[in-house]
């Protein structure tokens, strides 16, 4: 990938966003489709390849990229469905420096950083969001998604297709009969 940092005066939002097994997260892409569409942005997705406490000892590259580029690629999928301008890139298996390494090539205005909810994140114990704030210039977005909860209140939203009829809507809020995603859990720099 070519140096692709902003000239002066290029309209619109540059995102970049970081996520492991949460790049699929309804909670995530709501958030990014409200911000790179209310400002006309441009998406950059960095999954990085994970290696496991084990693969350190018996590595296996290959399957952690593999893997990677499979939730990468879903979620470019998602995010271009509903018109958002995305792109995609495996990164190091160490967040911050794939962070580092996107901000090379990709000048954004903002990092959106996505994890599991704290009693399962690797990420919030090694302080990763704290970190990424200390180290880079641009805004740091903490964006959390839970997708044991997720999976337990709603289906994905699937936003390509319109419906050709009204629906019905449940209660306001999340919760059994209802239309909406679980609230998310945010933070900013």
């Amino acid at each position: 990938m070519g140096d692709e940092r902003r000239e002066a005066g290029t309209p619109g939002r540059r995102i970049l966003v970081i996520s492991n097994e949460t790049a699929t997260g309804t909670v995530l892409h709501e958030a990014i489709r409200f911000r790179a569409r209310n400002v006309g942005g441009e998406v950059l997705v960095v999954a990085p390849a994970l290696d496991t406490r084990l693969r350190h000892w018996m590595p296996d590259s290959d399957g952690a990229r593999r893997d990677a580029e499979q939730r990468l690629a879903r979620s470019l999928d998602r995010l271009r469905s509903a018109g958002i301008k995305a792109r995609g890139q495996i990164g190091d298996s160490d967040p911050l420096q794939a962070i580092a390494d996107a901000l090379l090539v990709f000048a954004a205005d903002e990092i959106v950083i996505a994890t599991h909810p704290e009693r399962r994140s690797e990420w919030l114990a090694g302080d990763l969001v704290a970190r990424a704030r200390a180290r880079f210039d641009a805004p740091v977005l903490h964006i959390v998604v839970d997708l044991e909860r997720q999976r337990t209140i709603a289906p994905p939203l699937d936003h390509s297709r319109r419906p050709t009829r009204p629906r019905r809507r449940g209660p306001r809020g999340s919760g059994p009969g209802s239309n909406h995603p679980p609230s998310p859990t945010l933070s900013a720099s």
